[in-house]
């Protein structure tokens, strides 16, 4: 019986070899085709997002600080990854370091690395506390400089929605604040100039050590710390004169008349350039600076109280009635970071152009920040017939030719209301934003005027029985496992043979 042949191997050891270093070449050109391309990239990159839910678009005021940041900064991300805003901080402050590369980000996870999280806590002092949302912190820290952390409860805005089933209630997040702060602490950190505020105290004003909701102003004085100024209180009485190095003299809802030779010292700074943020409300005395303000200004501050029920949340409450919602705001640059936003006050009074006043070319300029919907009345006075009334103003003079004036321009704010910057109220609506626009404008700093304000955003809730829920994990659990196993049994029985 003959032998049956050999079969011939189907690859010679040579044509295996030739394979193998073809294989290597066309790998090692793929990697290196790779390593090209994210060189390129990181020379000449362009952002496009798939979806509008995941863009994160900076404002041209964070642009303008970003490009100022000649220091290195280091952001560190003291967070629970697991929170619902730490991939929206997480992206925020990414594009803040695309835009930057002297920005360094890193992010801290105290869930999961302990010991990490330890030597932050010790580092930049943070408080010990029981409650999830202020155990998050965001920490800017500049070369040379203390590291300055922000708390994640204050990157949101919020709301109590009350569950009347079971009369349970929850806080919803209604606004995400990350670029108004984060910029402001960037600004704060990075700029060498360092503002002085000094705030009016002796006549009952609002108190700025105090944390209480309705007449506190804690907050305000954390908003000012925030924008690189720093406050000190200030009594006019004896021989005190407005400090030469005041940048900013606050003036917070009055209860009392300020004293006549007092309010000849304020006159004074004025005349020299100061700049005035000036607060009455409804228990404010007449007389006293507000005739100051008539006379020398052109400043009309009307002792009576607005309501307008038809725009009113009815959330905050006073003596004199409740609150008034603004919605219409002037172009001048103290509020039109605002436009499309609100604000709430809190019984305010009149405060507008004073009528026939001089127009002369150093005459100073009045205008007007915001008035109420053509809804509103005067409180005591429901005959007459409902209109538009002013609630804030803002005045400039330059200064005289020929003058030397260390100050600078003359520049007020005048509102009248000062509770809607109290602690609560500052969290309502975009008061705390109308504070920040303001201040910098009083400051003469435009690059920060420019609109940055919160991003709203829209809760969806999909609410499904439990029965629904099991129907819905079933279908998941079997359809893609299902389908996958399905799949590879035809690919199996096209291939069987």
């Amino acid at each position: 019986m003959g032998t049956e042949p050999q079969s011939k191997p189907s690859f010679t050891p040579r044509r295996k070899w030739g394979i193998g270093l073809n294989l290597a070449v066309r790998t090692l050109a793929v990697l290196a085709c790779v390593v090209l391309v994210n060189q390129l990239a990181s020379v000449f990159f362009h952002r496009q997002y798939l979806s509008q839910a995941t863009k994160v678009e900076l404002s041209s005021r964070t642009r303008s600080v970003l490009a100022a940041v000649t220091n290195d900064v280091k952001v560190t991300i003291y967070y629970d990854r697991n929170d619902d805003f730490y991939p929206t901080i997480a992206a925020l402050l990414r594009e803040y370091q695309s835009v930057n590369p002297r920005i360094r980000v890193e992010t801290v996870d105290y869930l999961r690395d302990a010991v990490e999280a330890l030597r932050i806590k010790k580092l930049y002092e943070l408080p010990e506390t029981t409650k999830d949302e202020e155990k998050n912190y965001v920490i800017f820290e500049a070369a040379g400089q203390k590291g300055r952390p922000v708390s994640g409860a204050l990157l949101t805005d919020t709301e109590i929605v009350v569950n009347r089933e079971d009369n349970t209630y929850r806080r919803r997040a209604t606004a995400f604040k990350g670029e108004t702060v984060f910029t402001a602490m960037l600004r704060s950190i990075t700029n060498p100039k360092q503002f002085k505020a000094y705030v009016l105290q002796g006549h009952g004003e609002h108190k700025f050590d105090s944390g209480d909701e309705v007449t506190g102003y804690l907050d305000f004085l954390s908003l000012l710390r925030q924008n690189a100024v720093e406050a000190e209180p200030l009594k006019l009485t004896g021989t005190n004169l407005v400090p030469a190095d005041c940048s900013l003299l606050i003036i917070a809802g009055p209860q009392a008349r300020i004293p006549q030779f007092e309010v000849q010292k304020i006159e004074q700074y004025l005349k020299e350039g100061g700049r005035l943020f000036a607060l009455f409300n409804f228990s404010s005395p007449a007389g006293g600076l507000d005739q100051v303000l008539m006379e020398q200004w052109g400043v009309a501050v009307s002792v009576g109280i607005v309501t307008d029920p038809d725009n009113s949340n009815n959330s905050i409450k006073s003596a004199a009635g409740s609150d008034v919602l603004i919605r219409r705001f002037s172009d001048h640059p103290a509020v039109k970071g605002l436009q499309n936003y609100t604000l709430n006050l809190v019984s305010p009074r009149v405060v507008g152009e004073a009528k026939g006043r001089e127009t002369s070319g150093d005459a100073p300029t009045v205008r007007i920040l915001f008035a109420t919907e053509q809804t509103a009345q005067l409180a005591g006075e429901p005959a007459a017939t409902p209109r538009a009334y002013p609630l804030a103003v803002a005045v400039e003079k330059k200064a005289v030719p020929g003058v030397v004036s260390g100050r600078g321009n003359t520049r007020m704010i005048i509102v009248g209301d000062s509770y809607f910057l109290a602690n609560g109220p500052m969290k309502v609506a975009e008061n705390r934003e109308f504070a920040g626009y303001a201040i910098n404008w009083l400051l003469d700093q435009p690059q920060f005027t420019e609109g940055i304000g919160p991003k709203s955003f829209t809760e969806f809730r999909l609410i499904l029985t439990k029965a629904q829920v099991q129907t819905l994990g079933w279908s998941l659990m079997g359809a893609i496992p299902g389908g996958i196993i399905m799949f590879g049994g035809l690919v199996w029985w096209r291939r069987r043979k």
